[in-house]
């Protein structure tokens, strides 16, 4: 089992635009790639989690979701930046759409989908990152005993039960801590 490096998406990849489906609205931060890099340069999955309500909400597709996913991973890859896994939650207890008004266990706060990594990748929680721009992705990440947590401040974060052990202005600052932590946990 090896440590890995979560992402969270909307705010932390890309530019928080609110339900981004489509490729030609999909802005990546300053520093996504380098960020992801320092991951995948020390041989850590790199993951990112991510909640999706806008397709519990009707504003776009699963399909819609996987078609800019791939284009995503594709980016990142091209940037010499290899995504091991997405794993997303589709489910909202407010949404809209039938299928997927739920509240599952792998919507963030949950930690669902870093659970569903471990088992899928072996990955070993313990040594894990999250960078996340949420309470939510940084109470996930606690919850599933991931013990270095990077909040990137955004001006839209809501209060959190759990405490970042990090906290930056950038992901670009994300990436050059990210870097560090992993040298030194060599």
């Amino acid at each position: 089992m090896k440590p890995a490096l979560f992402l969270d998406r909307d705010g932390v990849i890309n530019v928080d635009h609110g339900y981004v489906s489509r490729p030609e609205d999909f802005e990546f931060t300053a520093g996504a790639f380098q960020l992801a890099r320092a991951g995948a340069e020390a041989d850590w999955p790199v993951i990112v989690v991510t909640n999706q309500s806008g397709i519990a909400r009707g504003f776009y597709s699963e399909q819609e979701f996987r078609e800019l996913t791939a284009w995503m991973v594709e980016r990142f890859r091209a940037e010499g930046a290899r995504i091991a896994g997405v794993y997303h939650c589709p489910h909202h207890p407010e949404g809209s759409v039938d299928a997927y008004r739920a509240d599952h266990d792998w919507r963030k706060p949950k930690p669902g989908m870093f659970l569903a990594a471990r088992d899928d990748l072996g990955v070993d929680l313990q040594r894990s990152i999250m960078v996340g721009d949420q309470g939510s992705d940084i109470e996930a990440a606690a919850a599933a005993k991931v013990p270095v947590r990077i909040l990137v401040r955004s001006a839209y974060q809501k209060p959190s039960a759990a405490e970042p052990t990090h906290q930056v202005a950038s992901t670009v600052e994300a990436a050059a801590l990210v870097r560090a932590l992993i040298q030194e946990a060599r």
